[in-house]
């Protein structure tokens, strides 16, 4: 899927995952943030985890995301919040952004591993910003809830049966690199169903609004491949999480 097909699909959303906003604060509560603590988050969407944080804990931090769309978003919602002044939003590809050694308390990556070819290579590229022993990596990545009917692992991840594993699998990844799983907060039914379904109208209109442009095959078939796949598939075996970390 292109960058554009996920500007155009997220385009309502705030929070690019399945997660809602309460669980987002949720996860800032658990984290203990405050003023004064420092946050670096790689593919950061729209900012919406650094503007509420810093709005509601005081954090500062800066976002990295590739996407003009969504960062315009982002640099809006921190003006609407007025935290403008505490985050800063970069575009850059995350997968080469220079992080500063030993400058964040907390390292996130929500839900695109992909900039590490897999969760263990973006741990590494995430370690390096952890200020001390007590700094948090925050990464989003799905499971798998139950093993998947084969169809399933076509629809879902291109048959790629390697790229995600099941809870119990995703902890033997963490400590394979290194790291303690001290906490998550993981989506559910309602969160999964508000950010793949209002995908839905947001294609529907732009195909309505746009049936000449050249991607709009492509985005019609996006739209009906995803959703068939969601309701087939996804919703059943398909979870995802946030999981907060801590480096050995």
């Amino acid at each position: 899927m292109s960058l554009r097909f996920h500007e155009i699909a997220e385009r309502d959303h705030r929070i690019l995952n399945p997660f809602t906003e309460e669980q987002l604060m949720l996860l800032g509560e658990i984290c203990a943030l405050r003023p004064g603590t420092r946050q670096l988050d790689l593919c950061c969407g729209k900012g919406e985890m650094l503007c509420r944080w810093a709005a509601a804990f005081g954090v500062t931090g800066i976002g990295v995301d590739i996407s003009t769309v969504f960062l315009a978003a982002a640099n809006r919602r921190a003006e609407e919040l007025a935290v403008d002044d505490r985050v800063e939003f970069v575009e850059a590809d995350a997968s080469a952004y220079p992080i500063s050694a030993g400058a964040f308390d907390v390292v996130s990556c929500i839900g695109a591993t992909w900039i590490g070819n897999g969760l263990p290579g973006t741990l590494e590229i995430m370690r390096p910003g952890l200020r001390n022993d007590t700094s948090l990596i925050l990464v989003g990545e799905p499971y798998w809830i139950e093993t998947p009917p084969d169809e399933a692992f076509t629809m879902l991840v291109d048959g790629d049966r390697e790229v995600f594993t099941s809870l119990p699998g995703t902890l033997d990844r963490f400590d394979a690199a290194g790291f303690d799983l001290i906490e998550m907060v993981i989506a559910d039914h309602h969160g999964w169903d508000r950010y793949e379904a209002a995908q839905w109208p947001a294609l529907s209109d732009w195909l309505r609004d746009n049936p000449t442009d050249p991607d709009a095959a492509g985005i019609r078939d996006f739209l009906e491949k995803n959703r068939r796949a969601y309701l087939t598939y996804g919703r059943r075996f398909f979870g995802w999480g946030v999981f907060v970390l801590r480096a050995r």
